[in-house]
């Protein structure tokens, strides 16, 4: 009986040590492959595909997403040369206007299609006027009470601009934003300094993403203009220069000269010079005609 149960114990360690081991030996293997969206072309490596406007309009901003510059899609289900580039042209205007990612990034976006069996290919060509570190450095907030904290942030970092994608807005978005910058320009004592400068895409009333420039260029020289004390034109004094009077009161022109009436006559030229006045001509005596005179 004893050694049946010392036989028993010993299997039931046996078993133990066997599953630990075999805990021990588990493995998970994972394998990884390329991200395969509807909007690429399997067979076409970089090439994205569209069947109606609104696939453009992912495709475009996929692109824009991406700082691609130029691209090819490929347009399904188009009847008609005419409804490709109506469904373009609309698109693009779509995302370049109209979204908050468009607005601020894309300068522009030109397209040429070309009809092939089957199907239209386009080309896609996007200008940007940010680059690829300004949109990478574009942060989230889920409302405009996380902007005073963002701007915090970007200060003590050092940022000269921050670009923030906002998921709410509500009706006082704006009053947050200048109460949120009065705030933080107080407590860090930059009143006195240039006001930042606050950009809305891609419109005011209800923008996608705020921008702040933290440290925008200084104004020209001479703006605003400094106040002129004269009437006239330009703060000319219309008394000029000395702003002497004359006589009868008359104003001095530049210089405080007198009138030209008021001036001394100058004294006649002198014959050679022919501009002098005519010389009034005195007629001759007669003369005595001969053997008038008197006899001795």
């Amino acid at each position: 009986m004893g050694r049946k149960l010392s036989e028993l114990a010993a299997l039931a360690l046996a078993l133990c040590l066997l599953t630990g081991c075999s805990a021990l030996l588990e493995r998970t293997y994972s394998t990884a492959e390329p991200h395969s969206s509807k909007f690429w072309e399997s067979e076409a490596a970089g090439t994205l595909r569209a069947e109606n406007h609104q696939d453009v309009v992912n495709d475009l901003l996929l692109l824009v997403g991406q700082h691609r510059e130029t691209a090819t899609l490929r347009l399904y289900d188009f009847k008609s040369d005419l409804a490709v580039a109506d469904t373009l042209e609309k698109a693009a205007a779509e995302v370049q206007q109209e979204t908050p990612m468009g607005a601020y990034a894309v300068e522009f976006i030109t397209t040429s299609s070309h009809a092939q069996r089957g199907y239209y290919e386009v080309a896609v060509r996007i200008g940007y006027r940010r680059t690829l570190e300004q949109l990478q450095a574009v942060v989230n907030a889920t409302s405009p009470e996380a902007l005073y904290s963002l701007l915090a942030a970007a200060l003590d970092g050092g940022k000269t601009e921050l670009a923030v994608r906002m998921g709410y807005w509500g009706e006082n978005g704006g009053t947050r934003v200048e109460e949120a910058m009065a705030q933080l320009r107080e407590e860090r004592e930059l009143t006195e300094t240039i006001p930042w400068v606050v950009n809305y895409y891609p419109e005011e009333a209800d923008p996608g993403l705020v921008e702040f420039l933290l440290d925008p260029p200084e104004p020209e020289e001479g703006w605003p203009p400094e106040e002129s004390g004269g009437e006239g034109e330009e703060g000319e004094n219309p008394a000029g220069e000395d702003g002497e009077e004359g006589e009868n009161g008359e104003k001095a022109p530049e210089g405080g000269e007198a009138p030209e009436d008021a001036k001394e006559p100058e004294e006649n030229p002198s014959p050679e010079d022919g501009a002098g006045p005519e010389e009034e001509s005195v007629p001759a005596a007669p003369a005595e005609p001969e053997g008038s005179g008197e006899a001795d």
